[in-house]
């Protein structure tokens, strides 16, 4: 795709990626046949070949409406398009620079641009949230029905958090073989609130394998509300604080990052792209990322037979597209559970988006509605015993809805 870019952009960071990555298509339109807006719309601007003209255009200096916005909007940042792309486009990256030109050329109305604000720091404080969340369930029955399907009864909560678990040594079961390996795992923002029980229950599978799973109280929210709502500022913020809480124990030689939502992982794994030039921070984010690792990839790589003897459950398996786009990690969760004698049902379109997409639940809930109701159908279909995912946001989203019980794939290792 030939390029001309506008003086405002062209010699800056951002321009000579996002030409780079313009560049790189070639029209063929392969990628509107897997999103999961254009499937639903059947709008040429509702998928990623019309949004990649959309930003085209507005970096050239052309004019940008608010139609622009909202097509822009209505993209997922599911990254399927560039599992299809057969010519590799980045997309994620060129939406993300997309999304945050446009708000400066074509700002948002203030209520728009409150309720976003409200977003970001809403979900990524996880005291604040979680004190809303249980404030939302006591009076549940007095919420307007759209705002009460936001408040899924997920897992059981724990009485604990992980850091606490490890200080009060309630990981410390018979049986466990003594750690002679250290990890360290991303609270998260909104699981702890949601599903407390993840990262106790990854915490507890490592134990049994000889790993200590060990969590940095000051690491928080890994930045991807912020990133993803074109607030990047105030991602690369959150990026430096989880570095800085984290090096200490990188220094100290610890194995591995791990990640219990995919969503984070997808994000915290591209830490030395976004840190690229940040003379005190690119090496280091560059470490941390290279150090990461999805809760499945590290268990792929151990001795698991120790873990069966668990009842053989009928289990339909929803990957995040964080995970089978985003990663790029693919058909290993299945292979672990499958190893561990439990039966996957056949799932239609399992390459296609749930409609949570981070904060695009509440943003576009219309359009996420209807793919959740989508994916349900094809998860429900083989009349699974439960559905279990690997991302908190896929899983609070599928479970206010769902029929069948949805987990956290960990839970039934644990078990």
């Amino acid at each position: 795709m030939q390029t001309n870019l506008a003086d405002f952009i062209r010699a800056t960071p951002q321009g000579r990626e996002a030409e780079a990555i313009l560049r790189s298509c070639v029209h063929c339109g392969f990628c509107n046949a897997t999103c999961p807006t254009y499937q639903l719309l059947g709008d040429e601007l509702d998928g990623p070949r019309g949004r990649i003209y959309l930003m085209k255009q507005m970096l050239e200096g052309q004019p940008v409406t608010a139609l622009t916005r909202g097509h822009l909007d209505r993209c997922l940042i599911c990254r399927n398009c560039e599992t299809t792309c057969p010519s590799g486009v980045q997309y994620g990256r060129l939406i993300d620079i997309g999304r945050e030109v446009v708000e400066k050329l074509s700002p948002r109305p203030l209520g728009e641009q409150v309720l976003r604000m409200g977003l970001r720091r809403t979900l990524a404080s996880p005291a604040l949230f979680s004190t809303l969340l249980k404030v939302g369930r006591g009076v549940r029955w007095a919420l307007p029905v759209g705002l009460r399907a936001h408040l899924p009864n997920v897992g059981q909560v724990a009485a604990l958090s992980l850091s606490d678990a490890v200080v009060s040594g309630s990981l410390q079961q018979p049986g466990l073989r003594t750690a002679s390996r250290v990890m360290l795992v991303l609270e998260g923002c909104v699981q702890p609130a949601l599903a407390p029980e993840t990262n106790l229950a990854a915490a507890r599978v490592l134990a049994h394998l000889g790993i200590q799973l060990i969590a940095a109280p000051e690491a928080g929210c890994c930045g991807a509300l912020s990133q993803h709502l074109a607030a990047p500022v105030a991602a690369r913020v959150a990026m430096r604080r989880n570095i800085d809480a984290w090096w200490p124990h990188v220094e100290r030689g610890i194995e591995a990052i791990v990640m219990t939502a995919s969503g984070c992982g997808s994000l915290v794994k591209e830490y030395g792209h976004h840190l690229r030039d940040d003379p005190a921070y690119a090496e280091k984010a560059a470490r941390v990322s290279s150090l990461t690792r999805d809760l499945a990839e590290v268990l792929a790589r151990e001795d698991l037979s120790g873990l069966r003897g668990g009842p053989p459950r009928r289990i339909a398996f929803h990957p995040p597209c964080s995970l089978q786009h985003g990663q790029q990690v693919r058909g290993v969760i299945e292979a672990i559970l499958a190893g561990l004698g439990h039966e996957l049902v056949p799932v239609q379109e399992s390459h296609l988006c749930c409609g949570s997409a981070g904060t695009y639940s509440l943003l576009q809930p219309e359009l996420s509605g209807q793919l959740r109701e989508r994916k349900l159908g094809h998860l429900q279909a083989g009349q699974p015993d439960l559905i279990a995912s690997a991302n908190i946001g896929c899983q609070s989203h599928l479970a206010a809805a769902s029929e069948v019980p949805v987990v956290h794939w960990i839970s039934l290792l644990e078990a």
